[in-house]
């Protein structure tokens, strides 16, 4: 079985398997589980394949959803790349599988969630000199 992750030098390679309307994620072999864990939350589906004797490495890919349209597969995939690419990931998507608004968007959602505050309003009781402690923290 061939990885082309190992093989391009990235951490997620995706493309369209050959012959096939199935999309795949792979990740290099050993890949640590907080890339496949990510993988799994985007909305792809791991597969595994264990060697038949007791060594050998363990396959494990990630492929987008069967049930999904063509349409929905890229932009299952390009909305993805932002996320991996936050998480410090290299990845590659082809340009036949790249769905640029749903890049954007999801970039844009992440954008949004990292402005976003993080510590609540000061209630309207609050001292002025304490207000003032919380906007220069």
């Amino acid at each position: 079985m061939g990885n082309r992750a190992d093989d391009e030098g990235t951490d997620v390679e995706l493309y369209r398997k050959p012959l096939t309307d199935t999309v795949h994620a792979d990740t290099p072999t050993g890949a640590p589980e907080q890339l496949l864990a990510l993988l799994d939350n985007l909305g792809f589906e791991r597969n595994t394949v264990q060697p038949a004797g007791a060594s050998g490495p363990t396959y494990v890919w990630h492929e987008v959803p069967a049930h999904l349209s063509e349409d929905e597969k890229k932009q299952l995939g390009s909305r993805a790349v932002p996320s991996l690419l936050m998480a410090g990931y290299v990845v590659h998507i082809p340009d036949y599988l790249f769905d640029a608004a749903a890049y954007r968007s999801a970039a844009a959602e992440i954008r949004a969630q990292r402005t976003a505050p993080t510590t609540p309003a000061p209630s309207a009781g609050a001292s002025s000199r304490a207000r003032s402690v919380r906007r220069a923290g």
